[in-house]
């Protein structure tokens, strides 16, 4: 591991160290950090409100337009006229300042910009959705926060934060196969707690194991234990499959402090999923087997890149969804479409009777395409499954791996992707 630096006498978390580089001194956990934002993120659900701090609250232009985009991904295509004219908005807005703007289709927030190179390692990026822990899979402070902090943000180019204490999470063994990050990410949110890290930087330890894409669906649920950043420590094949010749990696210190710290046999793990109504509520998906499902959802900034749906592909190839259930997958970007249509993996889905979408964030949050009615059960690929997330108040979420909700559209009920084989087999 990278040791300390000059300017920082002891050792310090990844979160420490990030602050310190951005900004003027080193700091620790329960100082007041002033530094530099790299990235600005605003989603289309949030624009109106962000410009309307910037030009009529603040009177100001984004100091660096280069440094912010606006993501339409939220209600993408529109659903209301209300919804289109928001949308319209943010197009004129991003027009006159010159900051960047990514249109309908293009995909999820989150996945958008680890694609465009505009999350990287020792950065900063704050964002208007929660999920922005997703970009700690890339060693960047990723955060959420409202629209007057990313306003003042894009105003200034600066922000200011309390340090949080970091929790280490260490993962040790390998999964077994049918086990996925999804699930290891669901134990890790168990074994926390909803607010089992609140306001703190979840630094996890996995070695060399786990993808770029499996890191973003560790990080991104960081924020289900109530934390202000998730913190993947770099290695495997990120370090050489990142996509930029010299990333400035950015690595703990030995000695660091941490409030809390987790071990999480990987090699102990069973498939996992999160009953209804708290992401912490998991199970073996083994014991909640035969429930009636209703709908299907493979797809979020948690799990709709291509391995997912090469993930349901593998299980749903010569199948057909139960003509009770549906299942939709949407995925999170573009990008990912077209090597899913490059690839077969879209055809593959389309033949077992999955309805496919535009890429963004489809019905994760009960706006549109998808939204559930009263009484029914729906298993999900999302991160969250509070009351009314997606959809009426009566409804059910559960939350589970790609694998597992292609394998509970097949049967109609919750499943494993071994009890497919079975009634095939039968």
């Amino acid at each position: 591991m990278a040791g300390m630096t000059a300017s920082s006498p002891r050792p310090q978390t990844m979160a420490e160290k990030i602050l310190s580089r951005r900004g003027d001194r080193a700091v620790y956990a329960g100082d007041l950090a002033v530094v530099e934002v790299d990235q600005v993120m605003v989603v289309d659900s949030i624009a109106q409100s962000f410009i309307e701090r910037m030009e009529r609250d603040l009177a100001a232009v984004p100091k660096f337009p280069e440094r912010v985009s606006i993501v339409v991904d939220h209600v993408a295509p529109a659903s209301t006229v209300s919804v289109a004219q928001a949308q319209k908005e943010a197009r004129e807005y991003a027009a006159r300042t010159g900051v960047r703007l990514f249109d309908v289709g293009r995909g999820i927030c989150h996945q958008v910009l680890m694609e465009e190179g505009l999350a990287r390692p020792g950065w900063i990026v704050l964002g208007s959705d929660s999920h922005s822990t997703t970009y700690g899979a890339v060693a960047a402070f990723g955060t959420g926060m409202g629209a007057t902090d990313i306003a003042l943000a894009a105003a200034s180019g600066k922000t200011w934060l309390r340090v949080p204490e970091s929790v280490k999470v260490t993962f040790s063994g390998e999964l077994r196969p049918g086990v996925s990050a999804k699930d290891a990410a669901l134990e890790m949110i168990r074994v926390l707690g909803a607010d089992g890290a609140t306001y703190e930087s979840v630094e996890i330890h996995a070695g060399e194991r786990f993808s770029r894409g499996e890191r973003m669906t560790l990080a991104n649920l960081c924020v289900e234990a109530g934390a202000k950043a998730g913190l993947v420590v770099p290695g495997g094949e990120i370090l050489t499959d990142y996509g930029y010749d010299v990333p400035e990696w950015v690595y703990p210190d030995e000695g660091a402090t941490y409030r809390q710290t987790v071990e999480i046999d990987l090699s102990a793990l069973n498939p996992r999923m999160s009953a209804p109504n708290e992401v912490d509520n998991v199970h073996d998906v083994s014991a909640l087997r035969g429930l009636k499902v209703d709908q299907v959802f493979i797809g979020t900034c948690t799990n709709g890149r291509i391995e997912d749906l090469h993930a349901a592909a593998e299980v749903l190839r010569g199948q057909r969804v139960n003509s009770a259930t549906r299942l939709l997958i949407i995925p999170a970007s573009s990008e990912v479409m077209e090597r899913a249509m490059e690839d077969g993996t879209l055809l593959t889905l389309q033949r077992a009777g999955a309805v496919l979408g535009t890429p963004g964030c489809g019905p994760c949050m009960g706006r549109h395409q998808g939204v559930l009615a009263p009484g029914e059960v729906c298993v999900s690929t999302s991160n969250r499954n509070f009351i009314g997330r997606m959809g009426d108040k009566d409804a059910h979420i559960y939350l589970a791996s790609p694998a597992v909700a292609a394998a509970t559209a097949v049967l109609g009920h919750i499943a494993l992707p071994e009890d497919v084989r079975a009634a095939v087999g039968a």
